[in-house]
């Protein structure tokens, strides 16, 4: 007697016989194969089958699915431009940083000592790991409560802005805090019934990237050598603003800066930054697909999963990578260079405004089209253009621009991160009061300490939650692609989403 499919979010599965989908799971896994790619592509027989498509139910060929790509450079062209854009700000910072950061020794002030600021920083930062696993596993318990305080609260905040503008006596103030309140609660509104559903996906990016801790760990090696750019970007900065701005005697008539060299700093800074930070989304999305598609390679900290994709995010994706990250820094080398015109009063003051705006507008619109895009790169090993325009068609067909546009996730994360910096805030006004690490401070070493702690802890927990955040973006496009493949390999996740996606959108599935 055959068996009938269960249809999951419009498509067809298939149970192996007599074994339900634990026999189709393990049917899969007695395959073999180092890659996920070998799971992908048992999936992929259905690739001309037709579905439904989640939101409106229509039927289709899914022949837009994501396929995984063979393996070669992407993009090599903007790896290369990368690697010239480090050489190029360490040969600067080599040649003109030194002479820069010299000091007058007949002017100099006595230096202070700053060690108990470094030994108090070391103790919260320390603090801030075992705080950060702490806030992951009160997710991992009340994941709906998080999200829904995490609403209220931008509601709330919104409210005590309009009430506070409005007891000082600012109306035009307290009128663009009432229309922001009232939008705001608007949003909660609308948004409050699909909490269900952004909780089931961040339950299951939680569940993916802490089966595979490395993630986190790749994190903060990332931001340890952001800070190191950082620094080179700072002494090179120095040194070319050193040789090309001038002032008289008195510091004062100074010549105004050098706008070519200035936009080719801040291409430089953002450029590398953007890179460091989009490599940290591609090994997360990579990680969470192989957990998706071949859990067994997807278990431990340095598990075959965030080996490998940290593998293909730094090689074969890496131009990828570094080519959406050019767009992006191109955008903001230019916001920031309209910005430090406005700072010096070179006159259109309005006109340099709007071109602000707008630049930064498409700033936040093109990082926005590129996390998405990243998640194919990482998914796949798709191009950039590949990636976003496979991404564009897949929420465009299945209708997942309403799913985006609640990321309330988000919103959660930035919560979770506060409230751990608070609490290292806390540990630093303990190590205030039992030590003298502080000394130096004078009479605002409690305010001192608490902000640093506050800082350090919203800084290291924001690191690790990052890696969150990208695996919610992995989860949506994977769930939009491969619910078959996720209800075989983790049917109690897919059984929980499939029902609360059922609920949300009735008649889709």
């Amino acid at each position: 007697m055959g068996s009938e499919p269960v249809v999951v979010q419009g498509t067809p599965v298939q149970p192996s016989g007599g074994g339900g989908f634990a026999g189709a799971l393990n049917s899969n896994n007695g395959g073999g194969g180092g890659d996920y790619g070998d799971q992908r592509n048992a999936y992929g027989a259905a690739a001309n089958t037709a579905v439904a498509t989640p939101m409106t139910g229509d039927i289709q060929n899914n022949e837009n699915r994501g396929e995984k790509q063979e393996v070669k450079c992407r993009d090599p062209i903007f790896a290369v431009l990368f690697y010239a854009n480090i050489v190029a700000i360490l040969v600067v910072a080599i040649i003109y940083g030194p002479d820069a950061l010299q000091t007058d020794d007949d002017n100099a002030q006595e230096n202070q000592d700053y060690e108990g600021y470094v030994y108090a920083s070391l103790i919260m930062a320390f603090v801030s790991f075992f705080a950060s696993a702490g806030g992951l596993a009160i997710m991992m318990c009340i994941p709906e409560t998080l999200i829904k305080v995490a609403l209220i609260s931008t509601v709330v905040l919104a409210g005590v802005w309009m009430v506070i503008a409005f007891l000082t006596g600012n109306i035009g103030l307290g009128i663009i805090g009432l229309i922001f309140f009232a939008i705001t609660c608007c949003y909660a509104y609308f948004v409050w019934s699909r909490i269900p559903f952004a909780t089931i996906n961040l339950v299951t990016a939680m569940r993916a990237v802490t089966r595979n801790a490395g993630v986190i760990g790749f994190a903060y090696i990332i931001t340890a050598v952001a800070a190191g750019w950082c620094i080179c970007w700072t002494v090179a900065f120095v040194g070319v603003f050193d040789k090309t701005y001038e002032c008289d005697e008195n510091g004062e008539n100074c010549d105004n800066p050098n706008y070519g060299y200035l936009f080719l700093l801040f291409l430089a800074f953002f450029f590398g930054q953007q890179v460091l930070q989009n490599t940290v989304h591609v090994v997360t999305a990579g990680t969470v697909g192989h957990w998706w598609f071949e859990p067994s390679e997807a278990q431990g900290c340095c598990s075959a999963a965030v080996v490998g994709s940290f593998i293909r995010a730094t090689t074969t994706s890496f131009g990828s990578i570094c080519f959406g990250s050019f767009i992006v820094a191109v955008i903001r080398a230019l916001e920031a260079l309209v910005h430090t015109a406005r700072a010096q009063g070179d006159g259109n003051e309005c006109l340099l405004c709007v071109i602000e705006c707008l630049l930064s507008c498409i700033g936040n619109l093109v990082e926005y089209f590129n996390k998405w895009a990243f998640i194919y790169v990482g998914l796949y090993g798709y191009g950039y253009l590949e990636a976003g325009k496979s991404v564009i068609t897949l929420l465009r067909n299945r209708g997942w621009e309403a799913i985006i546009a609640d990321d309330l996730v988000n919103n959660t994360l930035l919560l979770v991160s506060v409230l751990v910096g608070c609490v290292v805030g806390c540990i630093g006004l303990v190590v205030e009061s039992t030590s003298d690490l502080f000394d130096d401070a004078g009479g605002d070493a409690k305010a001192v300490s608490f902000f640093l702690g506050l800082l350090i802890g919203l800084f290291i927990a924001s690191v690790a939650l990052s890696t969150i955040a990208s695996g919610v973006n992995a989860v949506i496009v994977l769930f939009a692609e491969a619910p078959a493949d996720f209800q075989r390999n983790h049917p109690d996740l897919s059984e929980k989403m499939r029902t609360i996606w059922a609920q949300t959108y009735p008649g889709s599935i």
